[in-house]
């Protein structure tokens, strides 16, 4: 019964001052949704990032060439010396690559020649590529692409310099403007050498920094013949491991094989190793980093909100002072007091809490910066359990400050 009297009492207060129930309330609404759809940016772009780097093979390593000068190296390791040299990788290391007893993790590698400024026309279209790569069938295994229509270029292809070529989806809709259908069998210049395109790979979505279907892949003769020249240095080798589990030691096989054949160490390497599963791992790091940090600030206004709880819950006890000293000076126990003032706060960050739960949901629906913000069931009860506790532990305070007020002084307060 005594409960019950409180919850009254409290109910009473609440409704009272109905306004500034209403904007306390907000400032709890306010820091609940802004928790709930700042971690749900935090998450959705954790998980684009790794759905992005999923689309690319979590298995691929990619061996590339490194360059040093000036006691410098560009993409890797410090060098001291006034010496300058390039590095070449050629076909005999990707083949070196393929040994099944020296290297028994890794399943495929292909080599990879690249030309910049590449343009593409399609009678009055035109596209500049941003990705342009000469190389072999066995690529798009390794980068897990697939496709959309047509056919990949045959190893015959890729050794006799037909000029055939693969393009990806945003080439084909910026040169055809139409389904990927369309654009197999088209004829398209590249850099003014004309090439029919024999498939359209599967869309793989942007990942805000650079698009994977702005891609023109052509058999590695023909790039060396009409883009690169006959160059014996390739700019990459794409190796594929047999498994994610095994991509520390293919790492390890690729750099012994390499250091033997280029007459290296770990110390001087003259080409670099990017592990797409260490990059995974970093990706995810750094989004968690900044997913902690978004909630720190959504924290922040939620705290203010308790602040703000607080503040209004002194205000109500300066308020009723003589109605304190009349329930005491007619029996009212302490804990009743205090009671009625720890549900009273409780009641608004409670009802803030739940409305600032659906505003979450109801904010999370919309994309964040091309990111599409993902709910977490964990942050809604976490949200829950943090507005009833902003409730009594901001509630605390004023109203033990209520309890504590003699009756003859609370009845002689004007």
């Amino acid at each position: 019964m005594m409960i019950a009297e409180c919850v009254r009492f409290a109910l009473t207060g609440v409704m009272a001052n109905k306004m500034r129930s209403i904007l306390t309330t907000l400032g709890i609404l306010i820091g609940i949704a802004s928790v709930i759809i700042l971690l749900a940016v935090g998450a959705g772009t954790s998980n684009a990032i790794k759905a992005q780097i999923g689309k690319l093979g979590t298995n691929v390593l990619t061996v590339s060439r490194q360059t040093t000068s000036g006691g410098r190296t560009v993409g890797g390791q410090a060098v001291t010396g006034p010496r300058s040299r390039g590095t070449n990788l050629t076909v005999q290391d990707m083949a070196a690559l393929t040994d099944p007893v020296m290297a028994p993790d890794i399943a495929a590698t292909a080599p990879v020649v690249t030309a910049q400024n590449v343009t593409s026309t399609y009678q009055d279209a035109t596209h500049t590529v941003a990705t342009f790569v000469g190389t072999t069938p066995s690529y798009f295994a390794i980068s897990n692409d697939t496709l959309a229509a047509g056919s990949y270029f045959s190893d015959g292809d890729a050794g006799s310099g037909t000029a055939v070529a693969v393009i990806g989806n945003t080439v084909a809709q910026d040169l055809v403007g139409s389904s990927a259908t369309s654009a197999v069998g088209q004829t398209i210049a590249l850099n003014g050498q004309n090439f029919v395109v024999s498939g359209v790979l599967a869309q793989k979505g942007s990942s805000g920094l650079n698009d994977p279907d702005d891609l023109v892949v052509i058999p590695y003769s023909a790039a060396q013949d009409k883009f690169t020249g006959y160059s014996p240095s390739l700019a990459s080798i794409t190796v594929q491991a047999k498994s994610a589990d095994v991509m520390n030691q293919a790492q390890n096989e690729v750099q012994m094989i390499l250091d033997a054949r280029h007459n290296v160490t770990s110390a001087n390497r003259d080409y670099q190793v990017r592990n797409q599963a260490q990059i995974l791992t970093t990706a995810t790091t750094t989004t968690a980093t900044l997913t902690v940090l978004l909630g720190a600030v959504a924290g922040i206004s939620l705290l203010v909100g308790g602040i703000g709880v607080m503040n209004i819950m002194l205000v109500t006890v300066t308020e009723r002072t003589r109605e304190i000293g009349i329930r005491k000076a007619i029996g009212a126990s302490r804990g009743s007091i205090v009671s009625q003032f720890l549900i009273e706060s409780f009641i608004i960050s409670l009802i803030g809490g739940v409305l600032g739960i659906a505003a979450g949901y109801v904010g999370s629906a919309f994309p964040v910066m091309g990111t599409q913000p993902e709910v977490q069931w964990w942050t809604v009860w976490l949200s829950f359990l943090v507005s009833a506790a902003i409730g009594l532990i901001f509630g605390i305070y004023p109203a033990n400050k209520a309890a504590k007020l003699r009756p003859i002084d609370a009845l002689r307060y004007e």
